[in-house]
């Protein structure tokens, strides 16, 4: 289940239901429900079934009349189940759904209880926990109350059944068409048919949230990707040159569709070249970087590398090309050359330490106590933050890409690790096609081009010195004017 939720495309996961909270949940309660129910209840369920099918012709041959009389009950003891366990059902959807809400919340509170800690906010946590519980447990209340109830009612059946049964076979013996010996053997086979029959039933709960929780699981594994990483019909390039251009591109997110972000976007940068992007915030220069990643696909408009639109590549032969670097870069839990080592499978000690050394990394994971062994802890938090874009550096240059793209790179780092960083991003775009989504104005003035992103397009592009030659009539000189006073404040 988890191999499958991994090739799904990146608005999949924007999607409020598809949350990593609501994800894990499924991956854990409702893949370990449908093992139960494979493994275990469907195992006892056939068993359960031949035994009454055997009692049944058993209980034919020894006494025909008394076989009917408790078959005739069974369409009306099996009816209570059947009954008790689409209602078990319906109100196992509703639970499974509000349990979602509840560890969606609790997922995150532990992946950010530093912040949870530094606000002594853990009361107001357990508050919103115990708001999004009240809402499974009423359901499990009324599901304990109902699942009672025809309990009670298929048990009655049941006994009433055999009641019946005693009431009949001893008519059938005072008028002689039956033995005592029959009698008892026909009595004690269908009484342990009804017995397994009620058990069967005893589990329709169990059943009901097994079967809600196959559903969700075969939802998933039914599903197709839009965006298929492995398509076999897919360009697989050995090498690309790093040419991008888009043309007229338009984008919106899926969860915001409505919410325009680029329109007619339209720019061509050259292999080799270094490009900046710029513009106010929430005017779509990370959304570039999405839609070159192909984490996303335009609405209008086409997005083209080396004059091939990106929709026609094997994409995992193309993001072996591409090395992105964020402002938050993602470091796994587990040791410094774990995560640099990501970048290139079976890389060696040497690349990793080359790889390390260009990207300024290499001295400060010597001096650690355990090195490259260094425990990085969950998402890196044993690391400073000039620390972890190193770390995602070195394993971007391990890969060796032709394109690299830089996301707000060093904006949330203090002067001294950014000018490691700035150092190192600067040895790393020698001969590469590099994107840069910068805040700070004065990371990217080397660039071969500067770009400006306003009102959903590009309205400015040039040098560092030709756009601050326009003037005050040019938005970059508004930008870095804005910068500049800012500073001083």
């Amino acid at each position: 289940m988890l191999a499958k939720v991994l090739t799904f495309e990146i608005g999949w996961f924007d999607q409020k239901n598809n949350s990593s909270g609501s994800l894990c949940s499924r991956l854990a309660t409702d893949a370990t429900m449908v093992k139960n129910l494979v493994a275990d209840r469907m195992s006892f369920l056939a068993q359960s079934f031949s035994a009454a099918c055997l009692a049944v012709i058993l209980g034919m041959i020894l006494s025909w009349r008394l076989a009917i009389v408790v078959l005739v009950m069974q369409p009306f003891i099996m009816g209570s189940f059947y009954g008790r366990a689409v209602l078990m059902r319906n109100m196992s959807t509703k639970i499974l759904k509000a349990q979602y809400k509840s560890t969606a919340l609790a997922s995150e509170a532990v992946g950010n209880h530093r912040t949870i800690t530094a606000f002594s906010s853990q009361e107001k946590v357990m508050e919103l926990f115990k708001v999004t519980l009240r809402g499974p447990r009423s359901e499990s209340k009324r599901q304990s109350w109902y699942a009672g109830l025809g309990l009670f009612i298929s048990q009655f059946l049941t006994a009433a059944n055999t009641g019946i049964l005693f009431w009949y076979g001893g008519r059938l013996l005072y008028h002689g068409k039956i033995t005592y010996k029959h009698l008892f053997q026909t009595f004690f086979i269908m009484v342990t048919a009804g017995r397994v029959i009620a058990e069967m039933g005893s589990m329709t709960s169990d059943l009901s949230k097994g079967t809600n929780a196959l559903k969700a699981v075969l939802m998933i594994l039914g599903r197709k990707t839009q965006m298929d990483s492995d398509d076999p019909d897919g360009i697989k390039a050995q090498k690309i040159n790093g040419d991008i251009e888009l043309k007229e591109v338009s984008f919106a997110y899926p969860s915001r569709p409505k919410q325009i972000i680029l329109e007619g976007l339209s720019f061509k940068i050259q292999a080799g070249k270094t490009v900046a992007i710029v513009g106010y915030s929430g005017c779509g220069k990370s959304t570039v970087i999405r839609l070159i990643e192909r984490f996303y696909d335009p609405l209008n408009g086409i997005v083209e590398i080396d004059g091939i639109d990106i929709r026609d590549y094997n994409l995992r032969s193309l993001r072996s090309h591409i090395a992105l670097v964020s402002q938050e870069p993602t470091l796994f839990a587990g040791t410094v050359h774990e995560n640099i080592g990501y970048g290139k499978e079976n890389a060696t000690e040497a690349e990793i330490t080359e790889a390390a050394t260009l990207a300024n990394a290499h001295e400060f994971i010597s001096s650690m106590k355990d090195g490259y062994a260094t425990f990085c802890g969950e998402r890196g938090v044993q690391l400073s933050g000039g620390q972890k874009q190193r770390i995602a550096l070195a394993r971007a240059i391990l890969k060796n890409p032709a394109i690299l793209l830089l996301d707000e790179a060093t904006s949330a780092l203090d002067y001294s690790s950014e000018n490691l960083v700035q150092d190192a991003i600067e040895k790393m775009m020698v001969g590469r096609t590099c994107i840069i989504v910068a805040h700070r104005l004065s990371s990217i003035q080397k660039s071969d081009t500067i770009m400006v992103i306003d009102h959903k397009r590009t309205v400015e592009e040039g040098t560092h010195a030709e756009l601050l030659a326009k003037g005050e009539k040019g938005a970059y000189y508004s930008l870095v004017k804005l910068q500049h006073y800012d500073n001083k404040k």
